[in-house]
């Protein structure tokens, strides 16, 4: 819905070096049918309580002009502005205007995503912490009129619910290299979401703006095929081709875009393990069957390194700069120990975070992940943690760093089993 370009997403929008056997083996999910049940599931989604208060009018949205009412939407919704990056390819609901001359500004916190288009349509990806993403895009408010109609969509699922995702409604990224049209003459990835793929290979399609360091990069470029064959490649820097006041900001910053990018995996990971623990404990009448231990370990395994970090991608060798304003917003809502560091404290000199232990483990995605694989997720994070001989999932971690990931963990994440230590 939106985000099908580098990263995201809405078709508003990257696994493990095994992730395309891994994806070819899995059982097909049908999320429709029972015991699943999507459609007839009534959503708690943040934009679900939003229109709830939006229809009853405890809430109204400033619908003066476009900018005043997305900046009134995302206030709504707990979403800063700060993190908006912009998306110029033609992967999306709305790809017949989308393009260099218009690109789409995506925006998004730890359960929520919102996509833009000047001229267009919103959309919004909201997750729901049992059934993953629901849909919504509605037209854009009129000056000064009423609030439109806003419902959810199943348009999206050709995307949002295809082998990027395994089947489930999720979100997604591709990078690609966009003509004029926004049409794409070549893809650098798809199918695959998460911090684990080179930055290298990452960002087609896409502006990206700040101190990203990097020396090669398919951002802020278009294509023009040659006769013959190939493509030449022109620079397309944000604002450019399009007026920069079309959008909230003029930036699309390099650390919006990493830390985007780790959300979609870990959302992805989660709620595919969901599924196919709701199937499991179904098939079992609420109990898991003795034979369903190894699709419980893989789903394990694979959440516990990518909790841990443990394929990050390299950061350049500079590091990063991440835009101030996005920092402080990223940071305000941190779970800080009586000590006072937390899993958003950032690195950014060769890797996002001081503490590589997700803060994606707070949202409520998580916490609503049945507690028999949540515990042995557990089991196998405590391994990759201990002090001597670490599990291999945890080696590239110093033991300073173990030692302050299980205090961070035990300290302010609920519900960590009582052994934990």
């Amino acid at each position: 819905m939106f985000y099908r370009s580098f990263l995201p997403i809405l078709c508003l929008m990257p696994l493990l070096g095994s992730a395309a056997a891994e994806k070819s083996n899995d059982i097909a999910i049908e999320f429709k049918a029972p015991p699943h049940n999507y459609l007839q599931h009534q959503p708690t989604d943040r934009f679900a309580s939003l229109l709830k208060k939006l229809t009853s009018g405890e809430v109204k949205l400033d619908t003066t002009d476009d900018k005043t009412f997305l900046a009134s939407l995302l206030k709504a919704l707990d979403v800063p502005i700060s993190s908006q990056i912009l998306v110029f390819s033609a992967s999306s609901l709305q790809s017949e205007i989308i393009n260099p001359r218009n690109p789409r500004a995506l925006y998004f916190n730890e359960d929520t995503y919102v996509g833009f288009v000047p001229g267009g349509k919103v959309e919004v990806i909201s997750m729901d912490p049992t059934m993953a993403a629901i849909f919504y895009i509605f037209e854009r408010v009129r000056p000064g009129g009423p609030l439109p109609v806003i419902a959810r969509s199943e348009k999206c699922f050709n995307c949002h619910a295809g082998n990027a995702t395994r089947r489930v409604p999720g979100l997604i990224a591709e990078s690609l290299m966009p003509m004029l049209s926004g049409a794409s003459l070549e893809t650098y990835r798809r199918d695959e979401q998460g911090h684990h793929i080179p930055l290298e290979q990452r960002f087609g399609g896409w502006h990206l703006t700040g101190g990203h360091h990097l020396v090669k990069t398919h951002a802020n470029l278009m294509g023009n095929p040659r006769n013959g064959g190939g493509f030449d490649t022109t620079p397309v820097e944000p604002g450019k081709m399009w007026n920069i006041d079309a959008h909230l900001l003029p930036t699309s910053d390099i650390l919006p875009h990493l830390l985007h990018e780790h959300q979609l995996g870990f959302e992805n990971r989660v709620f595919h393990a969901a599924y196919v623990m709701r199937r499991l404990l179904a098939e079992g009448n609420g109990s898991l069957p003795f034979s369903a231990k190894p699709e419980v370990e893989k789903l394990a395994d694979e959440l516990a390194r990518y909790i841990l970090f443990t394929d990050e991608a390299k950061l350049p060798r500079q590091g990063v700069e991440g835009d101030p304003n996005f920092i402080r917003d990223f940071s305000r809502n941190k779970k800080p120990t009586r000590s006072g560091i937390s899993l958003k404290d950032l690195d950014l000199r060769n890797r996002l975070f001081k503490f590589r232990a997700s803060y994606m483990l707070y949202t409520e995605s998580w916490q609503k992940l049945p507690t028999v694989l949540k515990d042995r997720i557990y089991y196998k994070m405590a391994e990759g943690l201990r002090d001597q001989n670490p599990a291999e999932l945890g080696a590239h971690l110093p033991i300073e760093e173990r030692h302050a990931i299980r205090a961070i963990l035990k300290e302010t994440l609920p519900g960590m089993p009582t052994w934990w230590r």
